[in-house]
């Protein structure tokens, strides 16, 4: 008699798939051979906590949306996407690129997981200019990396916490930082926050530097109005926006006004998104996540349990 999960697969599973595959389609072009060669693990332990985290799709996606919104915030880091970005015409583009980087850097084999962060590093090289201040600004300041970085790794947590129906165990949280901690100072980043405490101290630091400013406003209303090119469209990009919103630290909500109604919103999404997320797990049995697994000889399912990976049967 089928399972749970595999009558949830063939109900849903291939909707889903289709849906994933159109909103971020995979590049075959990129040149990342996430199968080859045989063994390697890449830049992260496969039994660690980043493998996990990173593999749980609704929490990623609904986290990188939590995560940009709260990069509206910083005046000089938002500088240089407002005026080097495509964002005005192709931000879908942006969030394509940046979720190709994190799931490269985190799945593909080390040598090409190196040449992503090489050529990342050599795109920020490029980039400099003037705040709307006239502070300068350059994409490879340390502390603008370390910014990114850090809004980055909160909202992916905050992700799988609230969307894997998996319980994160003690402890694991502080790995993830530790971990996450070396792309973010292969890039340039400094004294980055390795723990949740530390992450904490950081966002307290740091908030007399943020500010809610028109380009705020106006990033994220082009956020709020961008065409994922799957079906239900608006209601898809609305789902996934505002779980994202849920994940936001209480201070960044503040700041960014956010409105009661808004609030409401964002906790009625959230309880959809927790209600389907175990679909998602169930229809995308063929990502790059897996396909890393059985690289380096684990049975997938091993992503969704902590602790020791099993070796593939």
């Amino acid at each position: 008699m089928p399972s749970p999960l595999q009558l949830l697969s063939r109900t849903v599973g291939e909707p889903l798939r289709h849906w994933v595959l159109s909103a971020f389609p995979r590049d075959r072009d990129s040149g990342v051979d996430y199968d080859q060669p045989q063994g390697d693990p890449g830049l992260f332990d496969p039994a660690g906590a980043t493998w996990r985290i990173h593999a749980n799709f609704p929490g990623m996606l609904a986290g990188g949306l939590a995560a940009l919104t709260l990069q509206t915030l910083h005046p000089r880091a938002l500088a240089a996407v407002w005026d080097h970005s495509r964002f005005r015409d192709d931000l879908l583009g942006r969030l394509r690129r940046t979720t190709a980087f994190v799931g490269g850097t985190t799945y593909a084999p080390e040598a090409q997981a190196k040449a992503m962060i090489e050529r990342v590093r050599q795109i920020h090289a490029q980039i400099a200019g003037f705040d709307q201040h006239g502070r300068p600004y350059t994409a490879d300041d340390p502390d603008l990396l370390t910014w990114v970085h850090v809004t980055e790794a909160y909202s992916f947590l905050q992700g799988y916490r609230h969307y894997s129906h998996i319980r994160l165990p003690p402890g694991a949280a502080d790995q993830y930082y530790r971990e996450g901690r070396r792309i973010a100072e292969a890039l340039g980043a400094r004294e980055v926050p390795a723990s949740e405490q530390a992450v904490a101290e950081y966002f307290c630091r740091i908030q007399p530097e943020l500010a809610f400013t028109e380009r705020s406003r106006v990033v994220l209303e082009l956020l709020s109005r961008v065409r994922l090119p799957v079906p239900a469209a608006g209601l898809s990009r609305d789902l996934f926006l505002y779980a994202g919103a849920a994940l936001l630290p209480t201070w960044a909500s503040d700041l960014l006004q956010r409105t009661l109604w808004q609030q409401r919103q964002a906790r009625l999404a959230a309880l959809a998104l927790w209600s389907i997320a175990p679909a998602f797990r169930a229809a995308l049995r063929d990502g790059i996540a897996s396909r890393a697994c059985r690289r380096v000889g684990l049975a997938p399912q091993s992503l969704t349990t902590w602790g020791a990976a099993p070796p593939t049967r």
